[in-house]
């Protein structure tokens, strides 16, 4: 016979990590599927986007000739490496300003804290790009374009260096922006000089040295030449790039957000 006055077995507590994995993990699906479903052209946009800002490029260097002004390195593989890798910390710092405002209905439950969509945006926003480029790279060799990496390490290492980098600008701006809008309206402002500045387009070893003394205090530019050194193994990168600096400046970003998300926690949920 059973005996009925056996208790149930209690169920386990789940643990703080066990917790927040179910919260990541729920928010990612709802972040993919809004992000690649809800809009019919949003994987074309995705991949347009730069196809389009490439052959505009292309068209300019058939009058200025900017083919010259990259050493040892073909300038459309050049270009796209370049190109690919600011989108990456673009986007990771422009969309995670948006995704506290974005789920805020979520707040009402204790799991959830306005870091987690920021993180979630970033990780979905860093493996859609990193696709995008791995569609670039085989459509390129399928064209003939030289797009396979010369050291694949050290191009992986510098990705995955300019998506930490992204989710570090990510982590500030996504409290700056919430807590004070006029800063959102500025850094999409900025956004556009910053490609420019991180020498995207054309290379900055033509610069003058006591200009490109200031430029390099921007941390994008050190990333980038290592991706495209990673590319292209006798590139001439710039004179004083360093992926020592470029970590300092990260992980100082990183921590930097991380203790804004701690400190005004109560404000960003109450936005």
């Amino acid at each position: 016979m059973e005996n009925i006055n056996a208790q149930p077995t209690p169920r386990r507590a789940r643990t703080p990590w066990q917790v927040t994995r179910s919260v990541w993990y729920a928010m990612f699906m709802r972040e993919a599927i809004s992000r690649t479903m809800s809009d019919r052209m949003g994987w074309f946009w995705m991949i347009f986007e730069p196809v389009a800002f490439v052959a505009i490029m292309v068209g300019i260097r058939s009058f200025i000739r900017g083919d010259r002004l990259v050493v040892n390195a073909e300038f459309i593989p050049w270009l796209i490496a370049g190109l690919m890798g600011f989108l990456l910390v673009r986007e990771g710092m422009l969309r995670g300003m948006g995704a506290i405002e974005a789920n805020s209905a979520l707040f009402a439950y204790r799991q959830v804290q306005p870091i987690d969509p920021v993180l979630v945006r970033n990780f979905l926003e860093g493996m859609l790009r990193s696709f995008v480029f791995l569609i670039f790279i085989v459509g390129g060799l399928m064209i003939g374009l030289d797009m396979y990496p010369d050291n694949a390490i050290r191009a992986m290492g510098a990705w995955l260096s300019l998506w930490s980098l992204g989710i570090g600008l990510g982590l500030v701006t996504s409290v700056s922006a919430t807590l004070v809008p006029e800063v959102g309206r500025v850094i999409r402002m900025l956004s556009l000089p910053l490609l420019i500045l991180s020498g995207v387009i054309f290379p900055l070893n033509n610069l003058p040295h006591w200009l490109l003394e200031y430029i390099m205090l921007n941390p994008i530019p050190h990333a980038l030449e290592t991706l495209r050194l990673g590319f292209f193994e006798k590139y001439q990168p710039i004179h004083g790039t360093s992926m020592l600096y470029f970590w300092l400046v990260t992980l100082s970003l990183n921590a930097l957000g991380i203790l804004m998300h701690l400190r005004f926690v109560d404000r960003l949920k109450a936005k």
